[in-house]
């Protein structure tokens, strides 16, 4: 088949996903489109890239350093229009958020706080720029009219496109793939490396996973035989593409997100979120202490990359070697662009050291960056997000699993990947969850905020009367509104 051929045929089932996946019944507000375009960037290649300008294609120090100004103008336009978003029509609901965040909020002044000892203070204040558009799209998400009709369709627009331009050009050009150090052939698809292509993957699966649960289990749902078709092929998408990069820890992490999703509705773990809970932490710790502990031989072997986790170990010792102030760090995002030759010592026979841009390990590149100060702050909101999590459960079960599973696999992929660091799409993901969480949890307590977070409007408010709540449902009436349990109990309120 002909590149031209495969490519209209692309467009066309790009399309028919669309048609199949399009639901008149929910209204989600047009900014929503706003973190779906930097989904979809930070998701793949930057806009610079995409056009052949250069610009931070490449992931090399100086193209980190330097930038593309098309690249800044982009995220520039759609952080000042997420900020207008936020400031003029949803400003209560951003304020109640914030106030309920305190873990993330102290993270992100102290990363501005570090931009003070930074050794190039200019393109480290740029970089937490964009850092707070990171969770400027989070906010966007969640203070929505509609938040869980919004996530599903923020999955599926992202999706969409992102999943199936990847399978075309890895068959069909030579864009979608590349080349490892040792010149062994690898899948890119839009992405500029397996990993993160794997990431991207895994990430959007496990929403794909999580929408087809829900309309499994909702008979009204409408267009719900469209509906499925459509999210099932995005997830064959997924564990296609998951296959084709050959990343071992998206795969492990789609695995076990997807596992805590579907032992939420056992009957040994439902309405036991303590059980779920534990399970995480055993499989997060006993993978942590493995790797502290055990070797490089059974892990590594586990996660398919052989002895030295693909030489992560080498990598992880030369730069803790290499850091600056134990206590405070280089300074936000300054580590790699000015102690790279101190890795380079500590380092033999590496291929291009001084364009290595990552330690591939999340805690390590915070500890680089921001010093145990930013590991300890990191580790806070790692911990509020599992009890937030939790706690969630109480009042809406569905979207607390999911949320559990970003929690529980963001934290195991930043063991093997740099999954902190600002747009990655793990981290984005990461607040999302710890964000929503907390929304859902306050929005039930008494209180100013509580009132505020729980005002959606919109359907809710048009919920057939009853003189009794029945949860029975409300759980259905929530599924098929793309509402979630709590909007639904506070409108009946």
């Amino acid at each position: 088949m002909g590149t031209s051929l495969a490519l209209l045929i692309c467009s066309a089932g790009v399309a028919g996903l669309f048609f199949l996946n399009r639901d008149k019944s929910v209204r989600n507000s047009a900014a929503l489109w706003l973190p779906v375009i930097w989904l979809w960037i930070v998701g793949s290649r930057p806009v610079s890239a995409w056009l052949g300008m250069g610009g931070g294609s490449g992931g090399t120090l100086a193209s980190t350093l330097d930038g593309s100004p098309l690249d800044a103008a982009v995220f520039g336009v759609l952080v000042l229009a997420g900020i207008a978003v936020l400031f003029f029509s949803r400003m209560s609901k951003t304020k109640a958020l914030l106030s309920v965040s305190g873990p993330i909020v102290v993270y992100f002044l102290y990363c501005l706080m570090s931009v003070t000892w930074s050794p190039i203070p200019g393109p480290a204040f740029k970089r937490w720029t964009k850092a707070i558009g990171d969770l400027i799209m989070v906010l966007i998400v969640v203070t929505d009219g509609k938040p869980i009709a919004a996530l599903r369709r923020l999955f599926s627009r992202v999706g969409f496109i992102l999943l199936p331009a990847s399978i075309f050009l890895i068959r069909y050009t030579d864009l979608g793939r590349g080349y490892t150090p040792d010149g062994a052939p690898e899948n890119t698809g839009v992405t500029t490396n397996k990993n993160t292509l794997g990431l991207i993957v895994f990430i959007v699966s496990l929403g794909a996973l999580w929408t087809i649960r829900a309309l499994l289990a909702d008979r009204e749902a409408p267009n719900r035989t469209r509906r499925l078709v459509a999210q099932v092929t995005l997830l064959t998408f997924g564990i296609v593409l998951l296959q084709m990069a050959h990343c071992a820890t998206a795969v492990l992490c789609f695995v076990l997100g997807g596992g805590l999703m579907l032992a939420t509705s056992l009957q040994a773990f439902k309405n036991r979120p303590g059980r779920v809970a534990s399970l995480c932490l055993v499989v997060v710790l006993s993978g942590g202490l493995a790797m502290l502990f055990g070797g490089d031989s059974v892990v590594s072997n586990a996660l398919g990359r052989g002895n030295g986790l693909s030489g992560r170990t080498e990598i992880w010792a030369a730069s803790i070697a290499a850091a600056g102030n134990p206590i405070i760090g280089t300074g936000f995002e300054s580590f790699w662009n000015t102690n790279v030759d101190k890795v380079a010592r500590g380092l033999q026979n590496y291929w291009d050291v001084h364009n290595l841009v990552s330690a591939h390990n999340g805690y390590i590149e915070v500890y680089l960056d921001l010093g145990w100060i930013g590991v300890c702050l990191i580790a806070l909101i790692l911990i509020s997000g599992y009890r937030r999590t939790i706690k969630a459960f109480q009042f809406d079960p569905e979207l607390a699993s999911l949320m559990l599973a970003y929690v529980t696999t963001g934290t195991f992929y930043s063991m093997t990947e740099a999954g902190f660091r600002i747009m990655t799409p793990s981290w984005i993901f990461l607040l999302l969850a710890v964000v929503s969480s907390s929304s859902v949890i306050y929005s039930h307590r008494p209180g100013e905020a509580a009132e505020i977070l729980a005002s959606r409007g919109g359907p809710a408010s048009r919920a057939p009367a009853s003189d009794q709540l029945n949860p029975e449902r409300d759980t259905v009436y929530s599924a098929r509104r793309g509402l979630s349990r709590f909007e639904i109990t506070r409108a009946r309120r």
